[in-house]
């Protein structure tokens, strides 16, 4: 065997195609594709330009699909990107990736957590305010909100540890939800005659003293969230050991995926700037840039778009869509991030004491180190989290990056001349949207924050330091 358990005990292998593509669309589709149309996609790029945005990233995170479903089927294992990534180059590339991906996985869970309280305030108001408060980076952490995000890893932590036949029959089930809101809000506002196609103009951000932004910079500003925007069809792999199909079908789970999570974003922002308040004569450009003034619903411009067009009922649809998403995001990349700790401790990356797995089949360690970890993540506020957030997005490009380029290498060796034309094509697309994260370029202003880079060199730093420990001290690697 390539790998040794310190247990008799092995995954279960119990997930349908269904529950796999729901793990996956949930972790693609959170809080944030509610949130973005508002926040991200419209100032940047107006209607037209979010669409042109999402139709090319949704081309390069096929092209990428295309080279995991090749390795995949060699390596049909937990793990992933890691596993190709030694296979491939070697013990210290595993290492590189398998570092910088846990990081990605792990941060979205408390971003989702979290995300709770900010729909609570949107609707609720200052329901959870309560008990004593802190402020870290000039955001205001309550007890009760922290309780809340806090109960609901605790919940979900609980469950994981029951199987993941439960784990991924519940992703299923509130997916559903999730898309059946969406559906509906879409189908209302579709027929309602507060929306409107005359809404939809000026189709770019014009460009302003304030906003020198042209369209391919506009463009370019939307495409390079791809990897927050996608991250998650590429945590299949880590459940490939106990799903119950042939890896022939991954290809079209995760293309599906891919296809529904771009189709979703883009219905949202289609709903957010078609549906506008009166008072702002019929521009989204306008309502758009007031949404910071704004409190509550009235600052969500998809929230509000459904309270428009369908009053209270609408709200509540749009509202239980927008916390079935969040818990989505919880539960699949809180299994992909224990099954990657599992795969790293297994191979020998870090202790064994991860490998350990249940009754169940689950292994809970992990689990337990997910949960523990994301929650003190939550104590320390929306802000610090948003920073980790945005630099972990390199996490996901150096997954899409050593996946592409494992592909090409064997398909060099096999003769394939599409995996190898897919494999470099993917490589380059992946660094370039890094590149594009992490170096400034003028008039794009799509780089990282200076609190950002601080905390990716700090991981880098640590990461360095725990792999010279382990080499030493630790036993080494397999």
């Amino acid at each position: 065997m390539l790998f040794i358990i310190d247990t008799d005990r092995q995954l279960k292998r119990e997930l349908t195609p269904l529950n796999v593509w729901s793990l996956a669309f949930g972790c693609v589709i959170g809080w944030s594709a509610y949130i973005m149309p508002g926040t991200i996609f419209l100032p940047n790029a107006g209607p037209l330009g979010t669409l042109a945005a999402m139709e090319l990233a949704t081309v390069v995170m096929l092209i990428i699909a295309y080279n995991y479903s090749y390795m995949i089927k060699k390596f049909p294992m937990t793990g992933g990107e890691s596993i190709y990534a030694k296979t491939a180059f070697g013990e210290i590339h595993g290492f590189l990736c398998a570092w910088f991906l846990s990081l990605s996985y792990l941060a979205v869970i408390p971003l989702n957590a979290t995300a709770l309280n900010l729909i609570m305030r949107a609707v609720f108001g200052d329901a959870f305010k309560f008990g004593f408060h802190y402020t870290v980076a000039g955001y205001d952490v309550w007890f009760g909100e922290m309780l809340l995000a806090i109960s609901a890893l605790a919940v979900f932590m609980l469950v994981s540890s029951w199987g993941v036949i439960f784990t991924g029959k519940l992703q299923t089930f509130l997916v559903f939800v999730l898309l059946g809101g969406v559906i509906i809000i879409a189908g209302a506002a579709f027929f309602s005659p507060d929306a409107s196609s005359s809404n939809l103009h000026p189709m770019f951000h014009p460009v302003t003293p304030n906003f020198t932004k042209g369209i391919a910079a506009q463009i370019i500003a939307v495409f390079v969230t791809g990897p927050q925007s996608f991250v998650g069809f590429d945590t299949v792999p880590q459940l490939m050991e106990e799903s119950k199909f042939h890896p022939d079908k991954v290809k079209v789970i995760m293309d599906t995926s891919i296809v529904c999570g771009a189709s979703v974003y883009l219905v949202l922002t289609l709903i957010a700037c078609s549906v506008i308040p009166y008072v702002y004569h019929h521009s989204w450009l306008s309502y758009i840039a007031d949404l910071p003034n704004q409190s509550g619903t009235a600052g969500i411009a998809t929230l509000n778009a459904a309270r428009i067009v369908m009053g209270k009922t609408g709200l509540a649809v749009i509202t239980a869509s927008v916390i079935a998403a969040m818990l989505t995001g919880i539960i699949g990349f809180y299994t992909a991030t224990s099954r990657l700790l599992f795969s790293m401790a297994r191979d020998g990356m870090i202790p064994k004491w991860f490998c350990y797995i249940n009754k169940n089949g689950v292994p809970s360690h992990a689990g337990l180190f997910c949960g523990i970890v994301s929650g003190m993540i939550c104590l320390l506020g929306r802000a610090v989290m948003g920073w980790v957030f945005d630099m972990a997005s390199i996490g996901a490009a150096i997954g899409f990056a050593y996946t592409s380029i494992a592909a090409a290498k064997y398909a060099w060796k096999e003769k394939r001349a599409d995996i190898l034309i897919f494999g470099v094509l993917g490589f380059i697309l992946s660094l370039g949207i890094a590149m594009v994260i992490l170096v400034p370029i003028p008039g794009l202003n799509v780089s990282l924050g200076h609190e950002s880079y601080i905390l990716l060199c700090a991981w880098v730093v640590l990461g360095i330091l725990f792999y010279a420990v382990r080499r030493i001290w630790g036993g080494g690697y397999k």
